[in-house]
């Protein structure tokens, strides 16, 4: 979702850009990885790495040992990457190294939470590159106290959003509402996948409790990660879920699962992006994590975190049932649509 636009503005640049793209294979599933490309519009990879699931040191060494080749044999100008994953860090590693220019895209996100594997794919992509790309005023400040270079630092805005809007409309033609026999407005939407809330049976078995609770008020649609079916599995709470109103579905297609959310009465998420896109919808999200490293989608209202706690997710959901719908929001400066063009200009001009 954050590839798609840059790659599609650097395609209308032919004359500034020829740009090639490396699927590392970290998200490998294809319910997760191939049906985004087909509804983002996004070119087939020109390379592909195929690294699959391992622990966190497995996997960025592998995708470093993958990537060099790619790098020593087309030897770019720029590398460009995305997010806070594994695959972010290590081809960053790999170009710094080389002596290959590094821009990142959503640069400056902070939790202060260094458990968080994210966090510190952030800290370290961050301190190696030469361009950062910030979505929002407190990723400038959080650099700017880490002590990045003024000049190194662009306020561009964030790409996520230049997805949502082109894509909005063309979600509509999704027929999922009616496959899940659901009305716009009469239910959420959850995702959960981080380690921290279900790797475990004391985290995951509460907060599988507290969600079937909230389902006895509104349905709850849960597109499952893979990662969180697995627990679900080994913990033996599929009866459970089955026989309440929590809908376990399997992942969804990108445009599938934006006409979902979008037509919510509010969200719930462990994730990153889905505070973002709720926000500029203006639709109420719980984020059920102890931080966020989006402080503007709580500064916007939008955004509440709840924690892992059950209590507090139980109670901040029913008030939220209870509560009319938002007043229209406003977004936050530059997310406009046009993200992807200001960092295209960016790399031109440096």
């Amino acid at each position: 979702m954050k590839a798609a636009p840059i790659c599609a503005e650097m395609q209308r640049r032919a004359d500034e850009f020829d740009v090639k793209i490396v699927h590392t294979g970290q998200h490998y599933d294809a319910a997760m990885s191939d049906s985004f490309f087909d509804d983002l519009g996004l070119p087939q990879p020109d390379f592909q790495l195929g690294i699959g699931s391992a622990s966190h040191a497995v996997q960025t060494a592998k995708i470093m040992l993958a990537f060099e080749p790619v790098v020593l044999a087309e030897k770019p100008d720029w590398v460009v990457v995305v997010g806070d994953v594994n695959s972010t860090v290590a081809c960053a590693l790999v170009a710094s190294k080389r002596g290959i220019k590094v821009a990142h895209v959503e640069a400056g996100l902070r939790s202060f939470d260094r458990s968080m594997p994210e966090e510190i794919n952030r800290i370290v992509t961050d301190s190696i590159s030469d361009l950062l790309f910030t979505t929002e005023e407190s990723g400038n400040a959080n650099l700017r106290s880490e002590g990045i270079a003024l000049e190194k630092i662009k306020f561009v805005g964030n790409v996520m959003i230049d997805s949502l809007v082109q894509n909005l409309d063309r979600a509509k033609s999704s027929s999922i509402l009616a496959d899940l026999s659901l009305a716009p407005g009469s239910y959420a939407v959850l995702t959960l996948h981080r380690p921290s809330n279900v790797d475990t049976r004391e985290k995951l078995e509460p907060l599988v409790d507290a969600l079937i609770e909230i389902s006895g008020k509104l349905p709850v649609i849960f597109p499952a990660h893979p990662r969180t079916r697995a627990r679900i599995d080994e913990f033996g709470l599929r009866s459970r879920i089955a026989e309440s109103n929590l809908r376990l579905i399997e992942p969804l297609a990108y445009l599938d699962f934006l006409l979902l959310y979008s037509e919510s009465k509010f969200v719930m998420t462990d994730s990153g992006g889905l505070q973002e896109e709720s926000t500029y919808l203006g639709i109420p999200c719980l984020t059920i994590r102890e931080n966020t490293e989006r402080p503007v989608t709580i500064e916007i209202g939008t955004n509440q975190l709840t924690g892992s706690d059950p209590t507090d997710l139980k109670k901040a959901a029913f008030e939220l049932l209870d509560a009319p719908p938002l007043l229209e929001t406003k977004a936050p400066p530059l997310w406009d649509g046009k993200t992807a063009a200001r960092i295209c200009d960016a790399l031109t001009n440096h």
